[in-house]
């Protein structure tokens, strides 16, 4: 019984049995009345990608962005240069049912859209992973853990390429005393070559990991891209030195191989440094909003993770926390900073009725909250969606410098192989293939754009398409919208002039029973008991119609209503006011008129657009001389009022026809397709979800002031970017002929290349330099406890 072959549960069980029957007590198994119990079953786990298609798991990081169609963000591991890039992009666009995809080098995630009824999440993730790399969903605790490892790996690859190189300069050092004088024996020689090929043996094997693995993965794929001249460089140079070694004749690098894979490396940690940090920047939403939240239920508070959070739900939110959904306060007064989301430092106070946004901060007492919308349809979320998909998508100019890059990476391997081949000395292929490395080139825009992106967000500016900085910074006019834009949007009734039979009350009632559908900022002014008006329906940039009790109303514009009512209604008023009227079919009821404050931060805005050379426009659906009044107060020169939706769009076509580069500032409903018809739009947080969308940058805030801004931050962006290609293509040319002809080493070459790329990552941190404002938001997020409305 003892002699025969069993099965162990597990290894650990083996060894024990093993060590019992070596030390002699094997009969202890004949004196057991039964077998042991077996170890309790874990059920088996899941494969990891399996695992992310249980719905309560996709809730957490996918969401509906369409019909049959549900998107997220993944992180992407193992991405070193752009063949990267550009592979992963492949492999998830040729996938059967994936709509979209689009991978950011600087912040190493993609943003995916597939049809979930042809395919699942996990087979995309698997479909990353079977390429060489690693896909996780997107989770900024997940981003930091892996962040964190990136860069204590990179450090211990810097650390044993630089104690590589130190030790193998030593011994490198009498060979270079000696040159030739005799004075080292050749034994003493001999010995040091082999010193120093066990020494430069562990930098090839473990700090070249990153350069061998990426070339092999680009090579497969017969994608040459930034690893591929440098493993050859270096395979070759530690080939022919070791070969060298072995056959005790012949020159010997192992110096120069060691100290290139440290500049190498030094320089790629630097930049892993600066991506990271750029993209940290983006991720201030995600990050701040918190993972726990404390559910009020049959008066017990309990803990749950934030996303399990549904509509209705009442949560405490103690002071110094921050809020975990969006939702109303019903309970509690107290202080909210919103700068998070808004970049405006000065806290709001809160009480019953107020909103709050999920991620901003509760600084004084306890509130009690109603969530109205928590995970992914958060407020804040939605903000994070748009910003990462400006940072997922690739503009023009970045397209131009991958095309540009893949190109020279082929015209260096050419190079490098005739530069060998006529010189008959390996080292200048190396040292060319070494020096004329286009990181920089890759590298010139990407990590700019990100950086300023993120400074922009950090001023409550949301970038929501990356091209809009190339084209805002060549922006010539500015289109902008009146109400809710240039004025605050909060009108407010000064006067009623009844024009037929109804009272005062009555009008104001049938008003507000038109309005009360309405999103259009007009709307809020009429806001109160209303009556209870049938089938209205809403007319861009022109009223509202609706049915009482078989009676037709309008309210409106006076064209509007005069096709209601038959007549002109014969009032005028005063140009600085805005006038509604109503109407049935019986006649004029009356007037309201309406006034609304300007923005005071209009007139600084308007001077600092006209200084950086841009021409302005007004186009508004208010009456014609209102819109003339506001003009000529602002200093406008051309101004178009009555501007129905297609006028706005028509106008803005016009001014694009004459080869001007438009940019349009919006925030209603009806000026989505005008936004969307724009080179490059802004729209405000406040205004309409449809304007939002079609906006290229989202004013989170309730300030214009931050435009300008925009635009600035967009030009200085746009200049660091040209001289970062204007450097990149500079070095090379001057770089590749000076390899070629041999008068520059493998050794200079890295230090070359290496600077080269530092010049161009630091160049692009400096668009994010410090000001009042971020400065602002820093200490406040750490801190712990006329005539005829626009209907447009």
């Amino acid at each position: 019984m003892l002699g025969a072959l069993r099965e162990f549960c597990c290894a650990g069980c083996e060894a024990v049995a093993s060590t019992i029957a070596a030390g002699g007590f094997a009969h202890y198994y004949e004196t057991r009345a039964q077998p042991g119990s077996k170890p309790l079953q874990r059920p088996p786990e899941p494969a990891p990608a399996l695992s992310y298609d249980d719905p309560q798991a996709l809730r957490q990081f996918a969401f509906a962005s369409g019909p049959n169609e549900r998107s997220a963000t993944l992180i992407l591991d193992r991405i070193r240069c752009a063949a990267c890039l550009w592979l992963n992009e492949q492999v998830l666009r040729r996938l059967p049912g994936v709509l979209r995809a689009d991978v950011n080098y600087t912040t190493q995630r993609a943003q995916v859209a597939w049809d979930p009824a042809r395919i699942r999440f996990s087979d995309i993730v698997e479909a990353v992973r079977a390429v060489g790399y690693d896909a996780y969903p997107y989770d900024p605790r997940r981003q930091s853990v892996l962040e964190h490892g990136a860069r204590r790996k990179a450090l211990w690859r810097l650390f044993v390429a630089g104690f590589g190189a130190m030790q193998v300069m030593m011994y490198a050092f009498p060979a270079y005393v000696d040159d030739g004088a005799g004075t080292l024996s050749p034994g003493a020689e001999q010995l040091m070559r082999w010193a120093s090929l066990l020494l430069t043996l562990p930098v090839i094997l473990f700090s070249c990991g990153p350069f061998f693995s990426g070339a092999w993965r680009e090579l497969r794929r017969l994608r040459p891209g930034m690893d591929t001249p440098i493993a050859l460089g270096i395979g070759a140079g530690f080939t022919a030195s070791a070969w060298a070694t072995l056959r005790g004749t012949g020159a010997v690098y192992f110096d120069s191989i060691a100290m290139l894979v440290f500049l190498l490396l030094g320089v790629r940690y630097l930049e892993l440094a600066a991506r990271q940090r750029a993209a940290r920047s983006l991720d201030r939403l995600a990050r701040w909003s918190p993972s726990i939240a404390l559910r009020m239920k049959d008066d017990a508070v309990e803990r749950i993770q934030a996303h399990e959070l549904t509509s209705g739900d009442k949560v405490l939110v103690p002071a110094g926390d921050r809020v975990p959904a969006d939702g109303v306060v019903e309970q509690g007064r107290s202080s909210v900073d919103e700068s998070l989301l808004t970049g405006e430092p000065v806290p709001l106070a809160k009480s019953p009725g107020g909103s709050l946004i999920a991620g901003t901060l509760n600084l004084e007492q306890p509130l009690v909250m109603r969530v109205e919308r928590a995970g992914t349809e958060t407020r804040a979320a939605a903000v994070a969606r748009l910003v990462e998909r400006a940072a997922a998508s690739r503009p023009r100019l970045v397209a131009a410098a991958d095309r540009l890059a893949h190109a020279l990476t082929w015209v260096v391997l050419a190079v490098a192989v005739l530069a060998g081949l006529h010189s008959g000395n390996g080292w200048v292929a190396i040292a060319v293939l070494v020096a004329t490395c286009p990181c920089a080139l890759a590298l010139a825009a990407p990590v700019a754009l990100t950086r300023a992106s993120g400074a922009l967000l950090a001023r409550g500016v949301a970038l929501t398409r990356a091209s809009a900085l190339e084209t805002l910074a060549a922006a010539t006019d500015v289109v902008i919208d009146k109400t809710g834009t240039l004025t605050a949007g909060r009108f407010r009734i000064v006067r009623l002039d009844l024009l037929g039979s109804a009272d005062e009350t009555e009008c104001r009632a049938l008003a507000a029973g038109l309005e009360a559908a309405s999103r259009h900022p007009l709307a809020r002014a009429f806001e109160g008991n209303g009556r209870a008006v049938k089938e209205t329906r809403n007319f861009p940039g022109l009223g509202v119609a609706g049915r009482l009790d078989g009676r037709c109303l309008r309210i409106g514009t006076e064209e509007f209503c005069r096709e209601l009512a038959g007549s002109p209604s014969g009032f005028a008023c005063d140009a600085s006011l805005t006038p509604v009227f109503l109407a049935d079919e019986r006649g004029w009821l009356a007037v309201f008129l309406l006034e609304d404050a300007l923005r005071p931060e209009v007139p600084e805005l308007l001077a600092a657009l006209r200084s950086a050379g841009l021409r302005l426009h007004l186009v508004s659906g208010d009456h014609p001389a209102a819109v003339a009044s506001m003009a000529a107060r602002l200093g406008i020169a051309d101004a178009i009022g009555g501007a129905l939706p297609q006028d706005k769009f028509d106008h803005v076509a016009r001014l694009q026809r004459e080869a001007r580069v438009v940019a349009m500032i919006g925030d209603g409903l009806n000026d989505a397709p005008v936004l969307a018809r724009a080179d490059v739009s802004f729209a405000m947080g406040a205004g309409a979800d449809a304007a939002q969308r079609q906006a290229d940058l989202v004013v989170m805030g309730n300030s214009l002031a931050e435009i300008a801004a925009a635009f600035r931050t967009a030009r200085r962006t746009m200049r660091i970017v040209r001289r970062n290609f204007g450097w990149a293509l500079a070095y090379n040319a001057f770089a590749l002929p000076l390899a070629a002809a041999g008068w520059i080493g493998p050794w200079e070459a890295a230090v070359g290349m290496a600077a080269s790329s530092f010049i161009v990552v630091l160049n692009a941190l400096r668009i994010a330099a410090a000001t009042p404002e971020s400065e602002a938001w820093k200490a406040s997020s750490s801190s712990s406890p006329s005539p005829s409305p626009s209907y447009s």
